[in-house]
């Protein structure tokens, strides 16, 4: 699409060489994979998301706000309009006999949790081993080893269309790995967030964080994937189905199910991400035939397909 002259200048008044043309998503994200986007412009600030995204609407655009680059796949074909890459990473602790933390979105979440480790502060452990931000966290109910955003969350702060709004974890009626943002009920952008913790110790809770990121370690491939591919169906795992349809190693072009965990896809190199997606379509396929199973998708598709 033709990006309006109009609204790259008022983008660049707002934030100068921070806003990019034609620029390739692939390094941004935990995949390496992906096309261009159209407009890229990088923020620092919950301020600064909140005045990018005012201006978007402003212009009526389409935009996508990026932080990790995990749990995505971005088609060859790029994204249409704005690509807001949030670098938010503000964090505030709050002690006490009930400890707080808030953080603006574009906090790398497992970077979080070892702060909070070294502050002797539990309960986010489990979050040691999650990738990408604390924004996509919050809008996707992150969760790994039994805990999820849905134990910790007090409340988040989302920018809508009529302002800055706080929604408590009641409000963003948390479902596994879903919310109301993430299904789309309400359009909203979240800023930043609010989470409890409890006082430990530093060796205690760093003692938890090393035997979750050993299990992980052991469980999960080395190499550049987009996290888990399919969210687990009721009372089974994804990767057990594809492992048993017989899937692991199964390649195409550079992309491949993983030997190790039949729910990560491998980019091997310079894989293309209409390989994944075929990648994908074929074991929804089989998972269906064999077993009757309807595997749905935990990353999300970005872009134009």
């Amino acid at each position: 699409m033709t990006t309006p002259a109009r609204f790259i200048d008022v983008l660049r008044l707002k934030f100068g060489a921070a806003v990019q043309e034609n620029i390739s998503l692939a390094p941004y994200t935990s995949a390496r994979i992906g096309g261009s986007a159209d407009v890229l412009v990088t923020v620092t600030s919950a301020d600064e998301l909140a005045d990018a995204v005012k201006i978007i609407w402003d212009y009526g655009m389409p935009f996508y706000i990026l932080g990790g680059g995990s749990n995505l796949l971005i088609s060859d074909k790029g994204v249409r309009g704005v690509v807001v890459l949030n670098r938010a990473k503000e964090v505030l602790f709050e002690g006490g006999d009930q400890p707080t933390v808030r953080c603006e979105a574009g906090v790398i979440f497992s970077n979080l949790a070892n702060r909070c480790a070294s502050k002797g502060l539990s309960g986010l452990e489990w979050a040691a081993t999650v990738p990408g931000t604390f924004g996509g966290a919050v809008y996707g109910n992150a969760g790994a080893f039994g805990g999820d955003m849905s134990t910790n969350l007090i409340w988040t702060e989302v920018l809508t269309k009529n302002g800055c709004e706080k929604l408590t974890v009641e409000q963003m009626q948390y479902g596994y790995r879903t919310s109301i943002l993430k299904r789309g009920e309400i359009k909203a952008i979240v800023l930043s967030a609010t989470l409890r913790l409890k006082n430990s110790s530093k060796e205690e809770v760093s003692v938890k964080i090393t035997e979750f990121s050993e299990r992980r370690k052991s469980a999960q491939p080395p190499g550049a994937s987009m996290g888990s591919m399919f969210k687990n169906p009721a009372g089974d795992h994804a990767g057990r189905l594809i492992e048993a349809a017989g899937l692991k190693g199964t390649r195409i072009g550079n992309a491949e199910i993983s030997t190790k965990h039949g729910n990560f896809f491998i980019n091997h190199g310079e894989a293309k991400a209409e390989d994944i997606l075929a990648l994908i379509h074929l074991v929804q396929k089989t998972v269906r035939e064999k077993y009757g199973v309807e595997l749905e998708l935990e990353v999300e598709l970005v872009g134009d397909w």
